[in-house]
């Protein structure tokens, strides 16, 4: 199948598209997050753009009009803002690190450097600080009806009385002493990017009173504040009540919301076991007293993403049963009556018993009737509907959308959300939910105004299917420079995703195809088994098969198209990130096809990586222990093939990646020497998983073109100017 308009991939026609030209590239406006205004008139959307130095991105608030009007960007600031959050009245909360009017800039105390809540009145005038605890504010929630609001924040471990006050002592001691140091007692002490600890993630109530007083008083400021402060307590916790002293990690990463009411807040709490195992219960806690009630809890299953309906009277989350050596993870959504007792071993009621998708980002009606929720399905990520008490799933769109922020209007009538697709960049639609207004079977969502799209493609984009050797259909879509012909054969590109539990259906900007159509190449991205949206047995063809098992699907898709007019198959190389750079290193071992292979964040030795990750806890369940049960490790471990290894490699790595530390790479680069074959390895200092700086972006493509024009189109090696 090929798409037929330029937003959908079809041929280009604009030579000025921003893909040609790494610079323009970087600078084009990226929309994030979509929230809905309480009335339903607009939507405030994070737009990431660059700053004025151009060494970073900035994030800022733009009002998105549902009608369809000029999009207007309503915060400006150094520091940026996001999260944004309404009020009941329409007032918009955000989170920023900007300063407040007035603060003495000359000496920063501890935590200065840090998000507070910021609070723009619905009726007009300038924004101002909500809340600003020392740690700063992580995430806020609003009670949709109430108005209520709950922050989290991390806090210090209390030595003395477990005090505001001795959070910002302990915090300027250590600052003072030029201490960084965390002692951890338990797992897990990584995240991602970033340390854990030593402060505690926890959830405050944040004083109404104080939010919507017209001048409110905080550190710094002459006013007295709203709600005084406690003996021994700082201005900095006035109006802030702690829900959850003495958490550990147990929010970590954790999704909450409040009741329509405000009376009660629902959270995912982890529950920490010795040598790493954990599940993830959802609890609720009285708003007012604090005491915490287990709603699920189940040892195989980790309750996430907790919604509660408009109604108040129910909650709905998702439901992930743990990977096993037998059977790889699950995904529903399941709901519980928000009264019910919480008996042990109950694990909600499955809303989605008979769909072999996996859901994400539940959304409820406005009538508490049905749930809206997004998955990933052959290529796309659709939205469906569930009716809550019949339990009919129904599709809610049909095209090649992948959807993300669902937002359903106060009346019903539409559904607003993020749609991109692997050809145009996230775009907020809006989808007419009404099926009277349509002959169609789904209505054609409408685009709505906003910076950075449309974009201009150098290119097209067609779907192609292939068969594996056992007879399974393998999809992918391809992607083709405007050249490419039986008479000019296009160099092909194989680009393997991450994950792996992940499927190509979406725009990327960081690992960008249409950057590389713009220089000639047709680009290959495949569904190998383990790619989601091809239902659960599809993911089980590889449980125990990582490398062999998806390496024969790539494989077929590759040679499928290989075999095209329009592609030179003597000109065929290969790359990937994460998963698809361990795919990269498990290809190198096993094939001499390709010209080149870049590798980026790509885990080698699966025994070294288990002890290094920031997740060891993934691998243990479905791997088992190296030391005792080596055989998973051993069969699917690259570095076991290093002596195979014949094709160019250039190997990418951030040392602040702890999901698959920078001691893969290492490894890899010293095997690659020591073996004596040809690689380049590109190092960035302060990069993670994702290289997201725009300077070291821009390096990054750079270096992967001129190590594909050497290896696959002849030229000379060019070494980037600024490495």
């Amino acid at each position: 199948m090929s798409a037929d308009t330029p937003a959908e991939g079809g041929r280009a026609t604009n030579p000025s598209t921003p893909l040609r030209d790494l610079g323009e590239f970087v600078a084009v406006p990226r929309v994030g997050a979509l929230r809905l205004s309480p009335e339903g008139s607009w939507l405030a959307a994070t737009v990431q753009t660059l700053s004025p130095d151009a060494k970073k991105y900035l994030t800022s608030i733009w009002r998105i009009d549902t009608r369809g009007g000029p999009a207007r960007r309503l915060t400006r600031s150094a520091e940026g803002e996001g999260s944004p959050r309404f009020l009941p009245d329409g007032s918009l909360l955000f989170t920023s690190k900007r300063p407040e009017p007035g603060a003495d800039k000359a000496r920063p105390e501890p935590g200065a450097d840090v998000s507070s809540l910021w609070l723009l009145p619905s009726a007009g005038g300038e924004a101002r600080v909500a809340a600003g605890p020392p740690g700063g504010v992580a995430g806020a929630e609003v009670a949709r009806d109430a108005g209520a609001i709950a922050v989290t924040s991390p806090v210090l471990p209390a030595a003395e009385g477990n005090s505001a006050a001795d959070d910002v002592r302990r915090r300027q001691e250590r600052n003072d002493a030029g201490i960084t140091a965390i002692l951890h007692e338990s797992a897990p002490v990584r995240f991602w990017d970033h340390d854990l600890g030593p402060d505690q993630l926890r959830i405050f109530a944040v004083d109404q009173d104080q939010v919507l007083r017209a001048d409110i008083g905080w550190a710094g400021r002459d006013e007295e504040p709203a709600v005084a402060a406690e003996p021994g307590e700082s201005a900095e916790f006035a109006g802030l009540r702690d829900l959850t002293p003495e958490p550990g990690r147990a929010l970590d990463g954790q999704a909450f919301e409040l009741t329509p009411d405000g009376t009660s807040l629902v959270t995912g709490w982890w529950q920490w076991k010795p040598a790493g195992e954990s599940h993830s219960e959802l609890v609720m806690i009285d708003v007012a007293s604090g005491k915490r009630r287990v709603l699920l809890s189940v040892p195989e299953f980790d309750f996430s993403q907790p919604r509660v309906s408009p109604d108040g009277r129910f909650i709905t989350c998702q439901r992930e049963t743990h990977t096993t050596a037998e059977r790889p993870p699950d995904l529903t959504l399941v709901m519980l009556d928000i009264n019910g007792s919480g008996a042990s071993g109950d694990s909600g009621r499955d809303l989605l018993p008979g769909l072999d998708r996996w859901p994400q980002e539940p959304a409820w009606s406005h009538d508490s009737r049905s749930l809206y929720f997004a998955a990933d399905d052959s290529g796309r990520r659709p939205v469906f509907r569930v009716d809550v008490e019949t339990g009919e799933v129904t599709r809610v769109t049909g095209d090649d959308g992948a959807y993300t922020e669902l937002n359903v209007a106060p009346d019903g009538r539409y559904l607003y959300a993020l749609r991109a697709t692997v050809a145009t960049p996230p775009t907020p639609v809006r989808i007419d939910l009404d099926p009277t207004t349509t002959d169609a079977t789904w209505a054609e969502p409408a685009a709505l105004e906003c910076p950075g799209v449309p974009l201009a493609l150098p290119g097209r984009l067609e779907e192609v299917e292939a068969s594996a050797e056992d007879g399974q259909r393998i999809r992918s879509w391809l992607v083709l420079p405007e050249t490419a012909s039986a008479s000019s054969q296009a160099p092909l590109l194989l680009w393997v995703h991450g994950g792996p539990m992940s499927s190509w259906n979406s725009w990327s900007w960081r690992w960008n195809p249409w950057l590389m159509a713009a220089r000639g190449y047709a680009v290959l991205l495949p569904d190998p088994a383990l790619s989601t949206g091809y239902g659960q047995e599809f993911i089980a063809r590889a449980h125990h098969q990582w490398g062999a098992r998806p390496f024969a699907d790539i494989m077929a898709a590759t040679d499928s198209v290989a075999a095209r007019p329009d592609i030179d198959a003597d000109r065929v190389a290969m790359m990937g990130g994460s998963y698809g750079g361990y795919m990269a290193n498990w290809m190198a071992g096993h094939t001499d096809r390709f010209k080149a292979i870049v590798s980026h964040a790509g885990l080698w030795m699966l025994d070294q990586m288990f002890g290094t990750t920031d997740h060891p806890m993934f691998w243990r369940p479905q791997f088992g222990d190296p030391l005792t049960n080596p055989e998973m490790y051993q069969a699917n471990s690259p570095h076991l093939h290093i002596s195979q290894i014949r094709t160019p490699m250039l190997v990418i790595h951030g040392n602040k990646d702890y999901r698959v530390p920078i001691s893969e790479a290492l490894r890899l680069w010293w095997d690659l020497s020591r073996h004596q074959a040809e690689a380049k390895f590109l190092y960035f200092p302060d990069e993670n998983h994702w290289i997201l700086t725009p300077g070291n972006a821009r390096i990054w493509y750079e270096t992967v073109f001129a190590f594909l024009a050497q290896h696959v189109l002849g030229q000379p090696w060019q070494r980037p100017a600024l490495l």
